[in-house]
């Protein structure tokens, strides 16, 4: 599985999952289908508000508080650049992020090496 993703394709992912068209979907759900398109195409920012993400989830039966949900909250913050709330609010790992950043800069996190870390840290959370 690749590590990088976009909220847009994840979205997408989810929607096809459903076996919907774009229109279908928005047409059942009463979303604008140039927004989600757009947003699938990552030419649109992706919800920040809880609000609208849980309609959206809903819509593709993401539960929140899953798995799921994080990941799709986490893609949504992300991909405009942010850190999602609950990490930035943990002062340990916010501590631990310059040192992230300063591999990552330094090319020492090669893609190769970036799997092996994220491969890492999934055996540690089980």
């Amino acid at each position: 599985m690749p590590v990088a993703k976009t909220f847009g394709q994840y979205f997408k992912t989810k929607r096809r999952g459903l076996g919907l068209t774009l229109r279908e979907f928005c047409r059942i759900n009463g979303f604008d289908p140039g927004n989600v398109s757009k947003i699938e195409r990552g030419l649109m920012a992706p919800p920040q508000s809880r609000e609208k993400r849980l309609e959206y989830a809903k819509a593709l039966g993401i539960e929140e508080g899953t798995d799921q949900w994080l990941e799709f909250c986490d893609l949504a913050a992300t991909s405009v650049g942010r850190i999602p709330p609950d990490i930035a609010s943990n002062a340990e790992v916010m501590n631990a992020l310059p040192l992230l950043f300063r591999t990552v800069r330094k090319n020492e996190l090669d893609e190769e090496n970036l799997r092996k870390l994220v491969e890492s840290i999934r055996r540690e959370r089980r």
